[in-house]
C-alpha cells in the first residue's frame, strides 16, 4: 500500500503545526484533496526559500492530492506584515501583474497543471473589487482584534507602529481561504510556519461562515544554525530563475551549505529515499562533501534540470580538485583592446561580482582574500593586462576558498 502523504511530510522534516493533526492524516489517506499554498508575486521569480514549499506541493500532487497555487495579486498590494520589522513597498498593479505571470510560468515546471491536476488563481479576481462596508458586515464580524493582536506577526510590529493598512492582511488572506473554499472546494491551507497565525484565521472563518471543516499546516522554514533564513548570499537572493541566479552558482549555494544542515536539506529538498537521506547524513569529516555533492546536484536538477546539474558539477569539481577552468564558471569577456591597456583589481572584481563596489574590492585585497591564476594579490594598484592571461587566455579569479569568476578576452 502506498504510504500516506503525511507520513512522508512527517519523516522528510517537513511538518512544523497542525490544526487537526489525526484528522487531517486521515482526510490524507483516504481521499483527493484540495488545497493551497499562496505566493505573494514580490519579485519576478521564486526563492530557494519558497522550494521548500514547492517541493511539498510536488510530493502531495504525487500522491494524487489537487494543488492550488494562489498567487497573490490583491495581497501584494498590502504586503504581508509577517517577520517583517517594516512595512513593505508598494507596487504598482502593472508589476505585481507581471510578478504572477512569472511565478506562473516557473511552477508550471514542477506542477502539473494539465487536466485540472492543478489549479493557478490569483486573489486579485476577488480582492480588488470588494465592496468594503459589504467585506466588513460579512467578514470582519468574525474576527477579534484583541485575539488578533495576539498573533506573533503583529506583536513583532507593534513596538515599531503597525499600520491599519497591514492590519487587514490576516482578514484577506482569511478570505482567500473562504473564497478558494467556495470556488473549488479547497479544505487545506499549507505554507511556511510564519503563516500560522494567518492559516488559523482562515481556518477558523471557514468553520463559522461554512459550518464545513478546514485545515491548516505549517512548514518548518529553512534556516542557517544561527536562525537566518536559508536562501541568502552576499549577492542578495538564491533565485530559481537561471538568469538571476545561474545554475553554477546555484549548485555552489548548496554545495557549500554548513554541514549540520546536509541532512535536513537532503530531506527536505531532494527526492531521494530516506534510508539514503540519513545515510549521506551521518557522514563525518571530509566525507560530507560527498554528502553536499549529492545535495547540490539533486537540487540542482529538480530546479534547472539534469544537463545543467552535470555541467554544475562538472565545473565545481574542475575547480576544488584539478584547480583547473572549465565553460561553465562564470565568466566575464572584455574587449582584446581594453585587456591590452590593462585591468585594475579593483575593477576586475567589481566588473565580475565579486566585490559590490570598489570599497569592497579594497577590503577584499588587503585582508589577503583575492587571488589571480593562483596568487595571492596583495597591491590593490595591481593591473592586470592580456600578458597576465594563462596559456587557455584565462584569468582566474579567486575571492575567499570558493568564490570563483574568469576572465578572458573577446
Amino acid at each position: 500500500m502506498e504510504q500516506n502523504v503525511f507520513d512522508v511530510l512527517k519523516e522528510r522534516g517537513f511538518i512544523e503545526q497542525t490544526t487537526h493533526e489525526a484528522e487531517i492524516r486521515e482526510l490524507l489517506g483516504k481521499e483527493k484533496v484540495t488545497f493551497y499554498i499562496g505566493f505573494d508575486a514580490t519579485a519576478d521569480s521564486l526563492t530557494a526559500g519558497h522550494f521548500l514549499t514547492i517541493m511539498a506541493m510536488m510530493h502531495m500532487q504525487r500522491a494524487g492530492h489537487r494543488p492550488i497555487a494562489l498567487l497573490g495579486g490583491g495581497t501584494t498590494m498590502i504586503g504581508d506584515p509577517s517577520g517583517k520589522s517594516d512595512m513593505r513597498n508598494m507596487m504598482t498593479k502593472e508589476k505585481i501583474d507581471y510578478n504572477a505571470k512569472r511565478f506562473h510560468e516557473q511552477l508550471s515546471r514542477f506542477i502539473d497543471f494539465d487536466n485540472d491536476k492543478a489549479i493557478i488563481a490569483n486573489n486579485a479576481d476577488w480582492l480588488l473589487d470588494l465592496n468594503y462596508v459589504e467585506f466588513l458586515r460579512e467578514i470582519g464580524v468574525h474576527f477579534s482584534v484583541n485575539k488578533m493582536l495576539t498573533a506573533e506577526c503583529y506583536k513583532q510590529r507593534m513596538e515599531r507602529g503597525l499600520t491599519f493598512f497591514e492590519f487587514n492582511y490576516m482578514l484577506m488572506q482569511s478570505y482567500d481561504f473562504l473564497k478558494l473554499n467556495q470556488l473549488y472546494g479547497c479544505q487545506m491551507e499549507l505554507g511556511g510556519n510564519d503563516q500560522w497565525s494567518n492559516i488559523l484565521g482562515g481556518v477558523d472563518l471557514i468553520r463559522r461562515k461554512e459550518q464545513k471543516p478546514a485545515y491548516g499546516l505549517t512548514f518548518k522554514l529553512l534556516t542557517t544554525s544561527e536562525g537566518i533564513k536559508m536562501g541568502k548570499t552576499m549577492k542578495g537572493a538564491v533565485w530559481l530563475d537561471p538568469e538571476k541566479t545561474s545554475p553554477y552558482e546555484f549548485y555552489q549555494y548548496w554545495r557549500n551549505i554548513e554541514d549540520v544542515k546536509v541532512e535536513e536539506c537532503l530531506g527536505l529538498l531532494t527526492f531521494l529515499p530516506m534510508e539514503e537521506v540519513r545515510r549521506l547524513g551521518a557522514l563525518e569529516g571530509a566525507e560530507i562533501n560527498k554528502a553536499k555533492e549529492v545535495l547540490a546536484y539533486e537540487i540542482t536538477k529538480i530546479v534547472h534540470g539534469e544537463e545543467e546539474a552535470e555541467k554544475a558539477q562538472t565545473a565545481a569539481r574542475a575547480l576544488f580538485v584539478q584547480g583547473g577552468k572549465t565553460a561553465d564558471i562564470p565568466t566575464t569577456s572584455y574587449p582584446a583592446a581594453e585587456l591590452e591597456e590593462g585591468k585594475d583589481i579593483l575593477t576586475l572584481l567589481v566588473d565580475t561580482k565579486l566585490a559590490k563596489n570598489r570599497s569592497e574590492a579594497r577590503r577584499l585585497v588587503t585582508q589577503g582574500g583575492v587571488s589571480v591564476n593562483d596568487v595571492k594579490v596583495t597591491d590593490f594598484a595591481k593591473v592586470f593586462t592580456s600578458a597576465d592571461f594563462d596559456d587557455d587566455g584565462v584569468l582566474l579569479i579567486k575571492k575567499g576558498k570558493k568564490g570563483y569568476h574568469q576572465v578572458k578576452a573577446d
